[in-house]
């Protein structure tokens, strides 16, 4: 590994583990799974302190349900292999792939709606019949 790595790692947490949780997870953590992605799921010897290391960017919408679940102590049991390996789907926020709902001005085709006459200002002041 790189010296540059090396000193990446002592004070980012966003690519990847630090020294500190590489260490950590060294002398005291269990593996006890993986998922589809590539990220590695363990426990302390006694089993009460549970956490990931991710494969790449920290990201957490990349765990899949299942190991969502264990990770938050909401189930023991370790996530099999088939529920283990389903897709996960990055967030896509501050992406190309964000959602816009129709009529949003940020879209690139603004929907055409013919269900509604859109407010005309220089109309609205006109008096009727006048």
């Amino acid at each position: 590994m790189g010296i540059l790595k090396t000193v990446s790692r002592l004070f980012t947490w966003w690519d990847g583990r630090t020294l500190g949780t590489q260490l950590f997870t060294w002398r005291r953590g269990v593996k006890v799974g993986a998922d589809g992605q590539g990220n590695f799921y363990y426990t302390d010897r006694a089993g009460e302190r549970r956490w990931v290391v991710y494969t790449g960017e920290n990201d957490a919408s990349r765990i899949p349900p299942a190991w969502h679940g264990w990770l938050h102590h909401s189930t023991n049991e370790i996530p099999s292999a088939e529920l283990a390996g389903l897709p996960t789907v990055a967030n896509p926020t501050g992406t190309d792939g964000i959602y816009l709902p129709a009529g949003s001005i940020l879209r690139k085709a603004p929907v055409q709606r013919q269900d509604y006459e859109a407010w005309d200002p220089e109309g609205a002041n006109k008096v009727q019949g006048a």
